[in-house]
């Protein structure tokens, strides 16, 4: 094992991954990598990194290793066949799952001798060593500290959230929940307009200037969210209600895919049925925490 305190092992070389090992040749780090496809290590190889022959080598070049995989179960696949080399070695595990899939992982190292932290990186690719770039951690915060400078390479700036493996995991599926659904209601509202003759570029500024509006309202509605108080003194539960039928009877007047908004129609009409009508459509949370029957 290297006894340089600069030197990382990378293992998973999509996008991300080889984002991740550039940035830490950048910063003079000794960079061991490996992936299933080897050719993928090509151009990190011919900036100095060493491919490995194989996973075990890979975990046995260095105690740090980064892991940038699709999932934990490509997790398993990987480190399972070199288990044995897992022992001392801490797994800054950037791989995306869920919550409780980060802390089943940090167990399953912990019984092999190894320390897993987990990570959820909040840039694509293109944001990897920035220094307004963001990573939130978990688990043991004693590798934490010691791994910091290694870690502030890939993302300038760090935010850990606690003992819990799952945490990191949760905040960065909290971004996701946000993100995806964000991007297929831009998507829906780029299918209406088509649908009526205007392009992307039509509908880009009044786009933007309706995303830009929304930090606003996450601010106001914390608070009352926090408290439990839904009070219909700004908005109503059955003002929304009229307006997002508005929306899907636009789509469907304009023969566009409806799926989006039936489902935002669908949890206001819940929210309806329950008594909310005058209360602020906030008190769709309530609603949302309560899986449907």
């Amino acid at each position: 094992m290297s006894s340089t305190k600069q030197s990382v092992t990378v293992i998973g070389l999509g996008p991300m991954g080889q984002a991740m090992a550039g940035a830490f040749l950048d910063r003079g780090y000794d960079v061991t990598v490996w992936n299933r496809t080897p050719s993928r290590a090509d151009a990190l190889v011919a900036r100095g990194a060493v491919l490995a022959p194989n996973a075990e080598g890979a975990l046995a070049s260095n105690e740090l290793v980064i892991l940038s995989l699709t999932d934990y179960d490509a997790m398993y696949a990987t480190l399972g066949p070199a288990a044995s080399a897992l022992a001392g070695r801490t797994l800054v595990n950037l791989s995306s799952d869920t919550p409780e899939k980060a802390r089943a992982a940090a167990r399953w190292a912990t019984e092999r001798g190894a320390v897993q932290l987990t990570g959820g990186v909040t840039v694509p690719p293109s944001g990897i060593g920035k220094a307004e770039s963001s990573t939130f951690y978990s688990g043991p915060r004693q590798a934490f500290e010691q791994h910091r400078p290694a870690l502030e390479v890939i993302t300038g700036r760090t935010d850990h959230r606690g003992e819990d493996p799952g945490l990191a995991a949760l905040m960065y599926q909290i971004g996701m929940v946000m993100f995806w659904t964000s991007m297929l209601s831009y998507w829906q509202a780029i299918s209406l307009a088509d649908a009526n003759g205007l392009t992307a570029a039509d509908v880009l500024p009044h786009a933007v200037e309706t995303a830009n509006s929304l930090p606003g309202f996450f601010s106001f509605y914390a608070e009352r969210i926090d408290a439990d108080r839904h009070t219909g003194d700004v908005d109503r539960l059955a003002m929304g209600m009229a307006s997002v039928e508005h929306v899907l009877h636009t789509n469907a007047d304009a023969g566009v895919d409806t799926t989006l908004p039936t489902a935002v129609v669908d949890l206001f009409r819940r929210g309806m049925d329950a008594g909310h009508a005058a209360e602020s459509f906030s008190t769709l949370v309530g609603v949302m925490k309560k899986a449907e029957a």
